[in-house]
């Protein structure tokens, strides 16, 4: 029986699941890899305290993703099929692990936060 998200180690390993999906999935992958290189070592300390602090409201995370995202948007069109993979990815690998109110919350704040970023790159591209 899977249990509910408890704490950092397991916001940790939902990262780390998700993104090595991430890295090889044919339809996104490239964004991480040939797009924008990622530093993983840098990287996914910052998505855990970044979804650290959306669960749990711990603060950790001082940033705004948008300027990353639209300039990720400007060398290669993030389309909305894009966005839909990366919630299904996340979805998957949060039901792969975890079931309860926090998991159900994440998964409801990766869909806002994917609609809301997606929203603000479209809207980014038509001002130019």
């Amino acid at each position: 029986m899977r249990t509910d998200i408890k704490n950092r180690q397991d916001i940790s390993e939902i990262i780390h699941k998700f993104y090595d999906k991430v890295k090889i999935d044919e339809e996104i992958g490239f964004f991480f890899s040939a797009i924008i290189p990622v530093n993983w070592d840098q990287h996914l300390p910052i998505m855990v305290d970044f979804w650290e602090n959306i669960v749990f409201n711990t603060g950790n995370y001082k940033g705004n993703p948008m300027p990353a995202h639209i300039a990720l948007h400007q060398k290669s069109a993030m389309k909305p099929e894009h966005f839909n993979r990366w919630i299904e990815l996340f979805t998957k690998t949060v039901d792969e692990l975890f079931e309860g109110t926090n998991a159900t919350t994440i998964k409801q704040r990766a869909m806002s936060i994917a609609t809301v970023m997606q929203i603000k790159i479209t809207n980014a591209s038509e001002v130019k």
